[in-house]
């Protein structure tokens, strides 16, 4: 049987369904019996196939341009001179009357003058000075894992070391990291869905996070320079004077970039090699491969789910006609599932030859800055499982972050197994 066309009412009835429930939860369609996320799958392969440049005209996030397949985000992405990063990176627009400025979603010359106040942050030198910190901090937490039985894996492993290098790199207060995780958490959430009750709640927690690095702010002024995030903006000449909502939208930026993607795929990793045992019995086989495994591991994962962009100038994009102002979406999601560039997409496979092709951190000036730190974490943290545990088991199904733009885990159950 063929498959009716595609149409706008096809893609907002999917992308509502992501938008009013839990974004990857899996659950069962009761007539095709098949999870949600293979569901969700099957509907950005049609679109791959069919429509890889898809105008929906009316929907829950206003008109808006989908870009599915690799190369046509890839060309979306690499192309700043039409396709602007302001107002915003997400699918829904900001509130007018709570806006959070932040360099990524600036253009030039502004994002290449913040971004490279606080870049230094996770230079080769500045890297190479934390791995010993990071292997440290992972073999303490490792080796305080209860053996043999269940607990949760994102609280106990992927929260803890993301948070404690978190606040590391931001210089915030250690003994208080557990803020990070909340603020983290709150930025990112919709209201209703268990992080927070209401926008105004979200906004007045994400007001006391601003008043409380601006406590940081004011320390470090009257201090000298320091390697910390927090000093870089505070002695930075293009971010001394920030507004003080363009410096909450800074600070958000840099918990949710180092705290979630890194955080997530520390535990998509985990879920993955469960549900595909002989890439485990492969990675057992020659750790060697465990650089190469953390590559395929965010493309499998893909912690954020879209970037948005709107177009300045009018711009034929696979024969499509985009005009000037209309928001263009990428799906991550689906070009890291693209076939034509990663085959057999949908199976994690830890020495897969384009695994370091994934989009998941971006092209151009864009591009995710702490990359480098999130590798490294996850290839350490890799190394240190392998040389105690025969197996991370997952012992129950996970629950997922409640989110159009993250994907993320709130709960993976697993059984810990020493070799």
């Amino acid at each position: 049987m063929s498959s009716p066309p595609l149409s706008t009412f096809h893609c907002n009835h999917v992308l509502n369904k992501i938008r009013g429930q839990p974004h990857w939860l899996t659950w069962t369609l009761p007539a095709q019996g098949i999870s949600r996320v293979t569901f969700i799958g099957r509907f950005f392969e049609r679109l791959r196939r069919e429509a890889p440049v898809h105008f929906s005209k009316d929907s829950a996030f206003g008109p808006y341009w989908s870009v599915t397949n690799y190369r046509l985000i890839k060309e979306v992405d690499e192309n700043h001179d039409v396709f602007s990063s302001e107002p915003g990176i997400v699918i829904s627009d900001q509130d007018e009357d709570f806006q959070l400025p932040m360099f990524i979603a600036m253009d030039r010359p502004r994002h290449d003058e913040q971004r490279k106040v606080v870049q230094p942050v996770v230079a080769p030198r500045n890297l190479a000075n934390l791995e010993s910190t990071i292997r440290s901090r992972v073999g303490s937490i490792l080796d305080n894992l209860p053996v043999g039985e269940p607990f949760n894996w994102v609280d106990r492993v992927s929260i803890e070391l993301t948070t404690q290098m978190l606040a590391t790199i931001l210089g915030f207060p250690f003994e208080e990291r557990a803020k990070l995780t909340r603020w983290s958490d709150v930025a990112t959430a919709a209201p209703g869905a268990g992080i927070v009750d209401s926008e105004e709640q979200r906004r007045a927690e994400l007001l006391e996070c601003l008043g409380y690095f601006r406590g940081l702010w004011n320390q470090r002024a009257t201090e000298p320079p320091a390697d910390d995030m927090i000093s870089m903006l505070v002695h930075g000449a293009a971010t001394q004077n920030m507004p003080p909502m363009e410096y909450l939208g800074n600070v958000i930026l840099l918990i949710v970039g180092g705290n979630d993607t890194t955080r997530n795929s520390i535990s998509g990793g985990v879920l993955a090699l469960n549900q595909f045992p002989g890439e485990y019995d492969k990675l057992r086989a020659n750790p060697a491969l465990i650089p190469n495994m953390v590559a395929e591991i965010i493309r499998w994962q893909t912690p954020l789910a879209h970037m948005r962009r709107r177009a300045k100038v009018d711009y034929v994009l696979n024969g499509e006609h985009i005009r000037a102002g209309d928001k263009v979406v990428m799906w991550y999601v689906s070009g890291n599932r693209d076939a034509a560039v990663f085959p057999d997409a949908d199976k994690l496979i830890i020495d897969r030859e384009t695994a370091r092709k994934h989009l998941s951190f971006g092209f151009g000036i864009h591009r995710c800055m702490g990359n480098r730190l999130g590798d490294m974490q996850l290839r350490i943290l890799w190394e240190e499982i392998m040389q105690r545990f025969h197996q991370i088991e997952v012992v129950g199904e996970p629950e997922r972050v409640f989110s159009t733009f993250v994907r993320g885990y709130t709960k993976l159950p697993v059984v810990v197994h020493p070799k």
